[in-house]
């Protein structure tokens, strides 16, 4: 009798555990996914207005202007929506134009090599995106990239050393010292939107 009883005492427990589980992977799934809904929309919101501002100033003053767009508008843009969403907003490249802002992490760099994997089998670099939750000494994160391909009006800038008028060099050895960002073909990986957020803050 004591026997059954046990038996039936850690078969109700097994199951109040095993509800609980459930339970909280259900939720944490559900987080994950409401942290990447956001991610997309920032990521989105980060990329439509920094495109908005090159056109803008390509129409208006040319790659010169272009370039002052991403050497200072870009880093502005991605710092303004950072403090507004409780995210962190940053770009990354598979070649470094300004190793102070745009260096990959060990996970954002695996990241960039699954991404040109990918895109080596066919798949289109402008719908690639990868997301997961990180466990780092800080604490656990959900982090997301979105592919940012070469796009042709990029390789004024960013093609072949040979191609690239020599006003254009002058202007980027002032912004970018260390620069390396050049080479690139049309649809080539150029880099990613790197966005992150701790676990412990809401989602928004």
């Amino acid at each position: 009798m004591i026997t059954r009883d046990i038996s039936n005492s850690f078969g109700i427990l097994l199951g109040i555990v095993i509800s609980g589980l459930v339970l909280f992977m259900g939720s944490a799934t559900a987080d994950t996914g409401e942290r990447e809904q956001a991610a997309v929309k920032i990521t989105g919101a980060f990329l439509e207005e920094l495109g908005q501002a090159m056109t803008r100033e390509m129409t208006k003053g040319g790659p010169m202007e272009a370039i002052k767009v991403c050497a200072e508008l870009a880093p502005e843009i991605a710092n303004r929506l950072s403090r507004e969403n409780g995210w962190r907003v940053t770009r990354v490249g598979t070649r470094v134009r300004n190793p102070l802002l745009g260096m990959p992490d060990a996970w954002e760099q695996h990241v960039l090599e699954e991404f040109a994997a990918r895109a080596a089998k066919g798949e289109a670099l402008a719908d690639m995106r990868h997301g997961e939750v990180v466990s780092e000494p800080g604490g656990q994160y959900f982090r997301l990239m979105k592919a940012i391909p070469v796009q042709p009006k990029c390789l004024l800038c960013h093609g072949p050393a040979e191609t690239i008028p020599e006003s254009i060099k002058t202007l980027l050895k002032q912004h970018y010292p260390f620069d390396a960002a050049t080479g690139y073909q049309a649809g080539d990986l150029r880099g990613a939107v790197s966005i992150k957020q701790p676990l412990g803050k809401q989602a928004r």
